[in-house]
């Protein structure tokens, strides 16, 4: 089955070209036609890539499909409204590890190296973030959801992110409280302190309100990292967390200290 978001690669051409266009009209364009045109080079790699690496993921969550004890029904309402919160929840998870763990943050930090924030950020993903994603998304497999069937979910959840990149749409009234909106979204690619790891969600905002990483948008967002990345090669964009990890490794004398480099927080100062 063709990857939901493959199949929506015109759709995101023609609303980046719609906001960039809206945004200039207004006079309040966010758009840096260096930075976009990388976001969208970046983003297109990354799809070869997905591909690459989604021809051997698929083989393992097939396996795991055949292995699981239970398999639920693929015809039953009640198994996408299930499959659609396990996945939204384990996105949570994989979301928040790839802020708290360095290793995985290595990979994400290409999605929020930009320095500024609109609908083309969206689409600027790690060309090698789906070489680690199986590690959360398998046990769906095992459980008995039909890999199909996870495909055709977790598309849709990629899908939806996609619109709240965007400082266009400010707050949504009672939405807030239940979906993640570009509004929750904004926060969490601050830099500013109080939006620091905060806002993990996929869809449903209810997982962060749930696991006390919750912040509402109280300030104007200052984007990109803390360390901002002033670069526009799109090889060093994926590659230098992890120059940057090697050297701090480098300079740990333990290797309990060389590990925390790896599996402790991107934030610790070695």
């Amino acid at each position: 089955m063709l990857n939901p978001t493959v199949i929506a690669v015109p759709f995101f051409a023609f609303f980046i070209g719609l906001e960039a266009f809206y945004g200039w009209y207004k006079g309040e364009n966010e758009y840096c036609p260096k930075d976009a045109f990388t976001n969208i080079f970046v983003g297109f790699v990354s799809l070869v890539w997905g591909a690459f690496f989604g021809f051997f993921t698929g083989f393992l969550y097939l396996w795991c499909y055949e292995h699981a004890l239970y398999k639920f029904p693929e015809n039953a309402w009640w198994s996408w409204v299930l499959l659609f919160l396990l996945d939204d929840l384990l996105y949570y998870w994989f979301h928040r590890a790839s802020h708290e763990l360095r290793f995985f943050w290595n990979f994400h930090v290409v999605h929020h190296s930009s320095n500024h924030y609109n609908l083309s950020v969206a689409v600027r993903q790690s060309w090698f973030g789906n070489s680690v994603t199986w590690m959360f998304y398998a046990p769906m497999m095992l459980l008995g959801f039909a890999p199909w069937m996870f495909g055709v979910i977790h598309g849709a959840n990629l899908l939806y992110q996609f619109w709240i990149h965007t400082r266009l749409i400010k707050r949504l009234g009672w939405l807030e409280n239940v979906l993640n909106t570009p509004s929750h979204h904004r926060v969490h690619h601050g830099v500013n302190d109080i939006y620091l790891d905060k806002n993990y969600a996929g869809v449903l905002i209810i997982w962060d309100r749930l696991f006390g990483t919750f912040t509402s948008e109280l300030e104007e967002a200052r984007y990109g990292t803390i360390k901002p990345l002033e670069s526009y090669n799109w090889i060093w964009i994926n590659i230098h967390a992890w120059a940057e990890m090697r050297e701090a490794m480098r300079m740990q004398k333990t290797w309990r200290g060389k590990l925390r480099c790896v599996f402790g927080s991107p934030n610790i100062d070695f």
